[in-house]
């Protein structure tokens, strides 16, 4: 049909939109009303959910997109336009972290934030900087030196270094592959790992920061209270030797006040903590230089600082000025106060400690210069047990014999025992830090390439600060100073800032508040932290922490992070809480690495990061080099935060939400099953091997929900969560008509094994009709090497039913189909008295009828039900029937010694089955089989009819079954059979259906029972009898299931035999090997 068109040009769209759609109403041909059809199930794409485009805003654009475009209509439906798709990329910002996933963003409207704008020096080298030098470089560096010695500092040093340093480049590759919102290392790990790994290497990463603020809160204190204020103690030591303990209680004291004024900064605004954060920063920057000025200035200029020895010991300064045991005064000799230290009194002739007064008093420099040579002294290590001499080497010394060692002499003493492993875990927070800049991801303006160079810059720079500063210290600072920790022989004074240029005070105010900044932003970043693993739901008990004041401050989570914080500060001690928060960055570092290698390694298609200079080998190496050093640190303490890890991992895998967030471990489970199906393709396995692989066959109604429950229920307590587990149905119709269904039926399956703890996976099949979609499920159900073996379905109680007529049919090809795939068959008669999972039976037996031998399934399977709760406390019975020619008592004892040799407990009975003749009930029975069996067959009844007909023949058979007793006096005989037909009925279907043949009614009346029928009827009669009276009260009967006749024809009587078998026992299982062995006596 023709029809004008107005063309209108792409570009002119924004404005002509109205003047469009009034030409294309106005144009001829156009149908008043006409609306556009509704695309069938099938015909067009499914609608996708982008993280990038909104599909309502381009629903608010123009219709088609331009006529040009018109080829492409269905698709515009769900799918941008390249030009709308460009034009939302180019305008994607950053959401903060942990408010929403950016997944998820298009739910919500994002608010307007202003553009980042930070670059690579600001945003991330700084930061890194100021957060990497810190209180250790200040307050114990020089110490480590002197304990460990140059040598062995510096492999201290260059091991964390290379560890922060392998860890920047894997966090460089993360961080560039793609764009990272606001989150840093959380976030990064999270969705590289998955939400388990993610929220205990988060929740690790909150502890260790909360850890740190807490050391750098202790390390302000130690710094006013030893370096700035000694006088300020409140807590003063009762007796001599109580000065530690005096020490680490003020600390406590100070530190406790310093924490709630910190924490009230924070909660009051962090505005402030970053307008101060330059300033922090600029004692850092400042302090470092203060320090190579006071080395160069040592060269040709050392400062004048004597310490004093007492032979080889250091004496601390702190009580004595004068370093001799007597001095000249005008009136003459007198003895100084170091000889009433040692002395029981000031005169000469008084008793003196005997090393005072064997061994003499001498001065030395303490900071002898770069030049002097003092570096090949202090080479290698000095480590001592606590309370040991800190001794000059070299210096001569009497000896003495061994006092007790008297208190309160002016000795400088090492205060705690040190060793190598020690040392590690006390230095290597110096070099954590290198998070910083990747926390700011969303300030930066290019966070791709600001992010790698200025962390891997910021590294190397404070690397060659620390490893330059091992080298300089050694060479300048005499030994006995580097060794004593707090200043003592330098009269209380730090010995860094001694060293410095050009006042000491540079120092210990440029670290102090270096120190307090620090801790200021910890407490800063790890409430955030927190707030954003609560805020992404993964872990429920802590989602309370995820709300805040009405501006998005995390006040619940300051809460939390200051009483952790306490925690640490009542250790009080530096070198205690150092290895604490040592554990939870290596971990933290650990995953980091394990997460590059893991995408590396899987070259999964979105890996395609922009950094280039990494290599899995690399990732793989700094992961083990942070496995090491955890265990280097210490072993307890490892053990401990991976403990803590675990805990958090499982909880998070059983109660946490699920996320999908495309993570690494996703992608390496899938090649693991890959590689894993691929090992296990080759030939069935073992038979110790094997186990029932169950696919079980639900059957659902018409609003697409699960008929049977109890059958997922007794898969639970059979599989026990081991093995595989397929749960399948069929329905019946077209996938493009049924696909709705198709999926509201497969979520009710899912929601039930969830319900029921079924393990396995959902499989459900649209079919034209039931009979093929089971044989479909049958045949191709599982992939490779896991496939089932074992098929469980449930008995069709409605198959004499009109309104069903085919489930008898479709259940007999079933079992002929499970048969010819040589598979395992279980069929539950009476389901729905099956016990649910919740159930216990507290007594009860499981009785086994092995009639025949299939392998060996009977036996295995009443063992795997007993390993579940329901079963647990059911004793097992076999029973095997005996025929004439068997010896009973021989088979019983045959039967004990299999059993003792398979390891399976149970009780064992020999029944002799007796022949006798076939009974007239069994001849009547089969008769009023075959009889119904033909009617419906040769007559073609109305519904009205066979309903009639049907019920007759089930009232007969129920009267008859219930007169067992009178049999006996007045057996019925077939002669005596009432038929259901009269003449006038025969007359009138004969008028009916003039081509039936009427030699067929005569047949009916001459019918005589089939005697293959009737010896197949005379076994169920006989053996249903015996199984009632010895397994009627059974909680569970199990029984070999007959094969189905070879001859089609006669299958309806399959179902009958079945039946009678079966009749008057509660729950049955019967069991159908699928010919192969599946037990076996050997190991």
């Amino acid at each position: 049909m023709p029809t004008n068109f107005t063309v209108v040009p792409v570009e002119a769209r924004a404005d002509g939109d109205q003047d469009e759609a009034a030409e294309l109403s106005e144009a001829p041909g156009a149908p008043e009303g006409h609306e556009p059809d509704s695309p069938s199930p099938g015909d067009g794409h499914s609608r996708e959910n982008s993280p990038i485009v909104n599909n309502g805003d381009m629903e608010r654009e123009s219709f088609f997109e331009g006529k040009n475009m018109a080829l492409f209509e269905e698709e515009m439906d769900s799918n941008p336009m390249v030009s709308s798709l460009l034009n939302k990329l180019a305008n994607y910002t950053n959401l903060s972290q942990g408010v929403v996933e950016h997944e998820e963003d298009e739910e919500s409207r994002r608010r307007e934030v202003k553009s980042p704008g930070m670059g690579t020096f600001i945003g991330v080298y700084l930061p890194c900087l100021q957060n990497i030098l810190g209180v250790i470089l200040f307050l114990r560096l020089t110490w480590i030196v002197g304990v460990a010695g140059v040598l062995e500092s510096f492999l201290i040093v260059f091991m964390c270094c290379t560890c922060t340093m392998l860890t920047a480049i894997s966090m460089s590759a993360i961080a560039t592959n793609g764009v990272v919102p606001a989150g840093g290392s959380y976030y990064m790990i999270s969705r590289s790992l998955g939400p388990e790994f993610g929220g205990a290497v988060g929740l690790c990463f909150y502890l260790g920061t909360t850890f740190a603020g807490a050391m750098y809160i202790l390390g302000t204190i130690e710094i006013f209270l030893t370096y700035i204020s000694p006088g300020a103690a409140i807590i003063h030591p009762k007796s001599e030797g109580d000065e530690a303990m005096a020490l680490l209680n003020n600390m406590r004291v100070y530190g406790t006040c310093t924490l709630a004024l910190m924490a009230m900064v924070v909660f009051v605004g962090v505005k402030y903590v970053n307008k101060l954060a330059l300033v922090f920063l600029a004692c850092v920057v400042l302090s470092i230089l203060a320090i190579y000025a006071g080395v160069i200035k040592s060269a040709f200029d050392p400062p004048d600082i004597p310490v004093c020895l007492l032979g080889n010991r250091t004496l601390s300064r702190r009580s004595f000025d004068i370093c001799a045991k007597v001095h000249t005064t005008n009136n003459g000799t007198g003895t100084t106060t170091l000889w009433g230290l040692f002395c029981n009194g000031s005169s000469p002739s008084a008793t003196c400690d005997e090393y005072f007064a064997q061994n003499n008093l001498t001065e030395i420099q303490g900071i002898p210069g770069v030049a002097s040579g003092v570096l090949l002294d202090n080479l290698w290590s000095a480590y001592a047990d606590k309370g040991v001499f800190v001794e000059k080497k070299g210096t001569p010394s009497a000896p003495v014999s061994e006092e007790s060692r008297p208190g309160g002499l002016p000795y400088v003493l090492t205060d705690i025992v040190t060793y190598f492993t020690m040392l590690v875990g006390i230095y290597f927070p110096s070099v954590t830090g290198i998070m910083a800049g990747s926390n700011r991801s969303g300030d930066l303006r290019d966070a791709q390439k600001s992010i790698p160079t200025g962390t891997i810059l910021a590294i190397v720079t404070t690397s060659f600060i620390y490893l330059s500063c091992i080298v300089l210290f050694g060479a300048c600072i005499e030994g006995v100073i580097l060794r004593d920790k707090f200043g003592e022989a330098l009269q209380g004074n730090l010995v860094i800032g001694m060293l410095a240029w050009p006042s000491p005070w540079v120092i210990v105010i440029g670290s102090f508040f270096s120190t307090c900044g620090a801790g200021l932003q910890s407490l800063t970043g790890a409430p955030r932290l927190l707030q954003a693993i609560a805020r992404d739901g993964i872990i429920p008990f802590l989602q309370v922490f995820g709300h805040g004041k009405a501006n998005g401050e995390p006040t619940w989570a300051l809460l939390l992070t200051a009483f952790i914080c306490e925690t640490g500060i009542l250790i009080a001690s530096l070198d205690s809480v150092a290895p604490i928060l040592s554990m939870f960055f290596l971990m933290c570092y650990m995953f980091v690495n394990l997460a590059c290698a893991v995408q590396t390694l899987l070259r999964t298609p979105n890996w395609r990061p922009r950094f280039r200079y990494y290599h899995w080998t690399l990732s793989f190496l700094g992961m083990s080099l942070c496995l090491a050093l955890m265990f280097i640190c210490s072993w307890y303490y490892a053990l401990f935060a991976m403990l803590i890890a675990g805990c958090i991992y499982k909880y998070i895998e059983y109660r946490g939400a699920e996320k999908e967030w495309g993570d690494g471990i996703r992608g390496l489970s899938l090649n693991a099953a890959r590689y894993a199906l691929l090992r296990v393709e080759h030939g069935p396995p073992h038979t110790k091997n094997w186990r029932p692989q169950v696919l079980v066959m639900l059957n659902l109604d018409s609003e697409q929900c699960v008929k049977h429950p109890r059958l997922l229920s007794f898969t639970t307590q059979l599989k026990a969560g081991k093995g595989l587990t397929i749960v399948g149905s069929v329905l019946e119709g077209t996938y493009l008509d049924k696909h709705t269904e198709a999926q509201q039926a497969e979520e009710n399956i899912r929601s039930l094994m969830s319900a029921e703890k079924t393990k396995g996976f959902c499989q459900l099949v649209v079919s034209s009709n039931l009979r093929d979609g089971m044989s479909h499920l049958i045949q191709s159900a599982g992939l490779g090497g896991m496939k089932h073996n074992t098929v469980l379905m449930a008995w069709p109680e409605s198959w004499k039913e009109e309104d069903n007529p085919f489930s008898w049919k479709n259940f007999v090809d079933t079992v002929r189909d499970t048969t010819a795939a040589q598979q395992a068959l279980l069929v539950a008669k009476n389901v729905d008295l099956f016990p649910q999972n919740q159930e216990r039976f507290s007594d009860g037996h499981i009785d086994v009828w092995w009639i025949v031998h299939d392998g060996g399934l009977l036996m295995l399977l009443p063992f795997l039900l007993r390993q579940h709760k329901v079963w647990r406390k059911c004793r097992m019975r076999i029973f095997t029937v005996a025929q004439v020619d068997d010896n009973s008592i021989q088979m019983k004892k045959d039967l004990q010694t299999f059993l003792y040799h398979l390891r399976i407990s149970a009780e064992v009975e020999v029944v002799e089955m007796v022949e006798n003749d076939i009974s007239a009930f069994t001849y009547e029975k089969t008769l009023v089989m075959e009889q119904r069996s033909q009617m419906l067959k040769q007559m073609q009844l109305s519904k009205t009819e066979r309903e009639r007909e049907a019920q007759l023949i089930h009232d007969r058979n129920t009267a008859s079954h219930s007169a067992v007793a009178a049999r006996a006096q007045a057996p019925p005989t077939p002669d005596k059979v009432q038929m259901t037909w009269t003449k006038e009925k025969l007359i009138a279907e004969k008028y009916k259906n003039k081509d039936n043949s009427v030699s067929g009614f005569k047949d009916l009346f001459s019918l005589k029972p089939n005697q293959s029928n009737v010896r197949r009827m005379h076994t169920a009669v006989k053996l249903n009898g015996v199984v009632l009276n010895k397994s009627q009260d059974a909680q569970l009967v199990l029984l070999n299931m007959p094969g189905p006749p070879r001859n089609r024809q006669g299958d309806e009587n399959y179902m009958e035999f079945l039946e009678v078998l079966t009749e008057g026992l509660n729950r049955v299982l019967l069991v159908r090997g699928s010919g192969r062995e599946v037990i076996t006596i050997y190991s």
